[in-house]
Parts: C-alpha cells; sequence; structure tokens
C-alpha cells in the first residue's frame, strides 16, 4: 500500500468525514493530530448512535431538559430534588417515576427530556402513547405474536407510557397491558404521565382489583410529582389571539 496518503488512509478506514474537520495546522503536531481525529472520531459515533437510539425510542417531539420550565406548580416528592430526578439515579434501582395532574403542564415534556437524557447516556429507552401500545399488544394476541412483541423489551431499561387515561381501554386490553407492565415489575423503569388520580383508574380499567393492583405495582418503587397550573398550551393560544 506504498504511496498511499493520510486522506487515503482514512478513507479506508471510513475517516474521511472526520479528516475534512481537523485543521491543517494539526498536521505540523503528529501526536496532536491523532489525539484530535480520535476524538471527533468517537464523537461522531456517539452522536450517530445517540440518534439511533432516539429512533428506536420513536419520541414523537424533541423535547429537552435544557428548555424546561420548573414552574411553582410542580411538586416533587419530599426526598426526591430535581438534581436528583435528572440525573436519572431511579434508574439504577428499577424505580419509576409517576407524573400525575393537569393537561398541559409539562408532564410529557419532562417524560420525553428524561428519556432523551437516558438515551445520550446509553440507556435503552421506548415511548408510548398508552393506547397504541395496547393496540399493538391487541394486535400481537390476534396474530398469535404477543410473545415476541414482549421479547421486544427484553434489553429495555426505561419505558415511558404517556397520557394513561386519556381514552378507557378494553377489558382485553387491560388486561394485557397489566400483564405488560407486571413483567417489567422490578426489572425496568417506568415513567408514566396521567392527568387522572390514581382514584379515577378505574375509568380507564373497568375492574377495580385490576386497578389496584396495576397501581400497586407502579407506585411500588415510584417517585409521584404533581403537576398543577393552567395549561402551557391554552395560555401560549391565548396570548397568540390577542
Amino acid at each position: 500500500m506504498t504511496g498511499q496518503t493520510l486522506e487515503d488512509y482514512c478513507k479506508k478506514l471510513r475517516l474521511s468525514h472526520i479528516i475534512t474537520n481537523l485543521p491543517r495546522a494539526s498536521f505540523e503536531a503528529p501526536e496532536q493530530f491523532i489525539t484530535d481525529l480520535f476524538r471527533l472520531e468517537l464523537e461522531t459515533r456517539q452522536q450517530i448512535k445517540l440518534e439511533r437510539m432516539e429512533k428506536l425510542a420513536k419520541f414523537p417531539v424533541p423535547k429537552s431538559l435544557k428548555n424546561y420550565e420548573w414552574h411553582e406548580d410542580i411538586f416533587l416528592p419530599a426526598h426526591l430534588d430535581k438534581e436528583t430526578l435528572v440525573s436519572l439515579d431511579f434508574l439504577k434501582r428499577q424505580e419509576n417515576i409517576v407524573c400525575v395532574g393537569s393537561p398541559g403542564t409539562g408532564k410529557t415534556h419532562l417524560a420525553i427530556a428524561l428519556g432523551r437524557k437516558a438515551c445520550s447516556e446509553g440507556i435503552s429507552t421506548k415511548f408510548f402513547r398508552v393506547n397504541n401500545l395496547v393496540e399493538q399488544l391487541e394486535s400481537a394476541l390476534k396474530k398469535q405474536q404477543l410473545a415476541s412483541f414482549k421479547k421486544r423489551f427484553e434489553t429495555t431499561e426505561l419505558i415511558i407510557l404517556d397520557e394513561m387515561g386519556y381514552l378507557p381501554l378494553t377489558k382485553e386490553g387491560a388486561e394485557l397491558l397489566f400483564q405488560l407492565i407486571s413483567d417489567w415489575y422490578e426489572q425496568k423503569s417506568i415513567i408514566i404521565t396521567s392527568n387522572l388520580e390514581f382514584s379515577q383508574w378505574n375509568r380507564v380499567f373497568m375492574d377495580s382489583r385490576l386497578t389496584a393492583a396495576l397501581v400497586d405495582r407502579l407506585i411500588h418503587h415510584a417517585h409521584i410529582i404533581g403537576f398543577k397550573g393552567e395549561s402551557f398550551r391554552l395560555k401560549n393560544s391565548l396570548s397568540k389571539s390577542y
């Protein structure tokens, strides 16, 4: 391979996208050049991995912790402060986060932002609207593919279930969701958002015993965060009207 240039070698090693971003002055300091080359390659690989993980997670919108508004009507439990929450320390113990309260007050934004932070740290994450997940469970059952559907979660460490209670579930759908959450119990962390207090979840699952069992599993190792106040979406919509 005589006569090969640095650019030729980088192309063969699939580093040509990196070499173009390095200042030519680095060529005068070989050790620094190699250091910069490897640093940029590592950063590129990390970015590609993050994009792949976020794509697999299927977040509906790219919400971030950087622009999250911690308003005064967010009530964290006494044992949990904001810094500990965003550190994702709860994932180490397979604990859950349950965000309950008024619509439009930041529950979903926080859930997605925590999920994206998890992805940035290499933690496998999946996002579902609850009703969409139940539809997929019912479809998998009809196709006799329920076991293979559940296997998709084997390597997932964090699961976000958004809008629990937005629409009532069928008896079959409620039972399938209960079975799935039971499988995850003390094995994975779950973030749930809901506009309904726990006492109202019976409207969704239509079975008081199943509801009690589900709530028991979710809150056993959970940090419950309350959200109150006026909807951000409504507030922004009204401000644009004037």
